[in-house]
């Protein structure tokens, strides 16, 4: 059960900090063009985005960390001193991945500020902080 609730937890930490990312990386594109954006509507359109793009965006989240944390949890299986960077890699490639995976395989970018190398990173960091999340929920009872 715990794994399973780590795994929800580590989906939604990541979800939440890739679209708060998201909608920064669109208003840093909007700011760089002379508008200026106030807190209120930087936090305006944070909340949009985690509002609005999990039909699309969380399913992808999911499916690229169940992947990310499988393939984790087998190599920590083997190395379970590393358990925590483990975690933490696999969670910020998982995510890295997914958006180099959706570039090749459709052309596209889907998430607009994952065009430059700073805002992939920044996915990359979501996952990580998933990844994080999910060692902390799943570790092992001390004996």
């Amino acid at each position: 059960m715990k794994f399973a609730l780590g795994y929800i937890a580590a989906v939604a930490v990541t979800y939440l900090l890739g679209t708060i990312f998201v909608s920064q990386g669109n208003i840093a594109a909007v700011t760089s063009m002379g508008y200026e954006i106030g807190f209120s509507q930087r936090i305006a359109a944070a909340a949009h985005d985690f509002t609005h793009m999990y039909d699309i965006y969380l399913p992808l989240i999911a499916i690229s960390l169940i992947i990310a944390l499988s393939v984790a949890a087998l190599i920590m299986s083997f190395l379970p001193d590393l358990r925590m960077t483990g975690y933490v890699l696999a969670g910020l490639v998982g995510l890295i991945a997914l958006h180099l995976i959706l570039k090749a395989v459709l052309g596209l970018t889907g998430i607009a500020p994952t065009r430059e190398l700073a805002g992939l990173l920044l996915q990359g960091v979501a996952g990580g902080a998933g990844g994080l999340i999910f060692h902390y929920m799943t570790r092992p009872e001390p004996v």
